[in-house]
């Protein structure tokens, strides 16, 4: 029997994170870690039902500075144009908080839970945070699914620079449907070219998005952890999890070079390597995300 627990303020010592948990009680927990700036509702509501039909007990996070969990406004909008410049003269840039502190948020709300071990499935900066819970606490982790992700080692390829100034530009204009506009041109650009989804559908979920939480200082503040956070490879021989990595050949966020690293690195890892997808989750491949991920939880 499916039971719908819905959505859930937890507090993670003094930090509270807004947590939505599907699916039947009894199933294997899968806690999902959505990437930068983007909120728990970036995973489709259709790869949830698709993982929830498979026996799975879904549960998703907004990440610390995002959607409806605790906001770190008080450290103040970073300067992102300063903090580049030191990440490329090689020097440590200073963040409020950590990646490896967003994998404690994740970790104590599975304790709040009462979940000792889950299938973890992180996204872009949610891989990021999903390889230090995997790394630092291989007993808590029943398989790890990567998706669109990367180690931050300088050595493989970086975003394009079209791509690195769109992610820098801002909305023409102030208004919700302004945000949701821009959104839409940035989605777009880094989108799957294989598989588009039907642009007024996109719009309309990003209209939703933006109504319900947008905060680019946040986003910025996650920015800064994911550059002081640096190389992970580190980290990967300590992961022992039953490992999947699932990257579009087509990403132009983060190259599918990315990937093919992940792989190597992580002992026993299998992959899902998909001609013409991009960094986004497209309706025409959650089902195949959903195997992918229930395939690699049965291993675990």
């Amino acid at each position: 029997m499916t039971e719908e627990h819905g959505p859930v303020r937890i507090s993670v010592g003094s930090v509270g994170i807004e947590v939505d948990d599907q699916g039947p009680a009894s199933g294997e927990p899968l806690l999902l870690i959505m990437g930068l700036g983007m909120q728990l509702t970036g995973w489709p509501d259709a790869l949830v039902q698709h993982l929830v039909s498979r026996g799975l007990r879904v549960i998703r996070i907004d990440n610390r500075d995002a959607g409806l969990s605790q906001s770190f406004d008080h450290h103040g909008v970073p300067n992102l144009l300063a903090a580049t410049l030191r990440y490329a003269l090689h020097l440590p840039v200073a963040s409020p908080y950590k990646v490896r502190d967003m994998a404690d948020d994740a970790l104590g709300v599975l304790d709040a839970l009462g979940i000792g071990r889950a299938h973890v499935c992180g996204a872009s900066m949610g891989g990021m945070i999903a390889q230090h819970i995997a790394a630092a606490h291989a007993d808590r982790v029943k398989s790890l699914t990567l998706m669109m992700t990367t180690t931050g080692a300088r050595r493989l390829p970086q975003p394009r620079l079209e791509v690195r100034r769109a992610l820098l530009s801002r909305p023409n204009g102030h208004g919700p449907e302004a945000v949701a506009r821009h959104l839409q041109g940035v989605f777009e650009l880094i989108g799957s070219p294989a598989y588009r989804d039907d642009p007024a559908h996109v719009y309309a979920r990003l209209l939703t998005s933006v109504q319900r939480s947008y905060r680019p200082a946040g986003t910025a503040r996650q920015l800064l952890a994911i550059a002081a956070d640096g190389d992970r490879t580190p980290l990967l021989a300590r992961i022992n999890a039953p490992t999947h990595v699932i990257h579009g050949e087509a990403d132009p966020l983060v190259p599918v070079a990315a990937g093919h690293d992940l792989a190597r690195r992580i002992a026993g890892a299998h992959t899902d390597f998909i001609a013409g997808m991009g960094h986004d989750l497209p309706a025409a491949l959650l089902q195949r995300f959903a195997d992918g991920v229930a395939a690699n939880a049965s291993r675990g």
